[in-house]
């Protein structure tokens, strides 16, 4: 009777013992939570290297447009340097050029006068008044192809930038104060620039 009692207890007290058991044990992992961490550890790996990736991307970036701009730079320098050497030396060869075609005028201009004063020389004879006179007109010819122009003097008012008084003489109602009365020889320009000032009288 007691061995009866004893199994009937134990077999009252397995189920409990089980439970108790199977709450005590730990919940082994199943195999879609052990996937889905691993997916996200992936996820994880891949979203870390891609930032990696892109700060790398980011660097390489700001240093080639650092670069690009460095470069821009050189090459606005260099272009602004060649612009200045070209215009410094067209101006260096203008300069040089009109220095070289005055000094054949200067050289020149008393030939110039010389024809002129025998071109208004009195003479009986045509043809050397001609061939004077022909001679005057291809000289000037030459003189405009090359710029050079005569200074207009008389009856205009003195301008010492154009005109070199050499004399003084009475003012009248028809040449007031400060008139060129008399170009005694005339003056020349080579474009803008005077190559040899208008020799003047003026009316005080």
């Amino acid at each position: 009777m007691a061995d009866t009692e004893k199994d009937v207890n134990r077999a009252a007290a397995a189920p409990q013992e089980e439970a108790s058991a199977a709450q005590a044990a730990p919940e082994a992992p199943q195999p879609e939570t052990q996937d889905a961490e691993k997916t996200k550890k992936k996820e994880k790996h891949a979203e870390g290297k891609a930032h990696a990736e892109l700060a790398a991307l980011k660097t390489k970036l700001e240093q080639a447009e650092k670069k690009l701009a460095e470069t821009k730079d050189t090459l606005l320098r260099t272009a602004a340097e060649y612009e200045n050497f070209r215009k410094r030396s067209a101006r260096e060869h203008d300069a040089a050029f009109d220095n070289g075609v005055s000094f054949a005028v200067n050289t020149l201009l008393p030939v110039l006068d010389t024809l002129e004063i025998a071109a208004d020389a009195p003479t009986a004879d045509e043809s050397y008044k001609k061939g004077v006179t022909m001679t005057l007109d291809k000289c000037r010819e030459a003189f405009g192809k090359m710029g050079v122009s005569e200074i207009e003097a008389q009856g205009k008012p003195f301008d010492p930038e154009l005109h070199a008084a050499v004399l003084q003489q009475p003012s009248t109602d028809d040449m007031p104060s400060g008139t060129v009365t008399q170009v005694m020889q005339k003056g020349y320009l080579l474009h803008d620039k005077v190559i040899r000032h208008a020799a003047v009288a003026v009316a005080e």
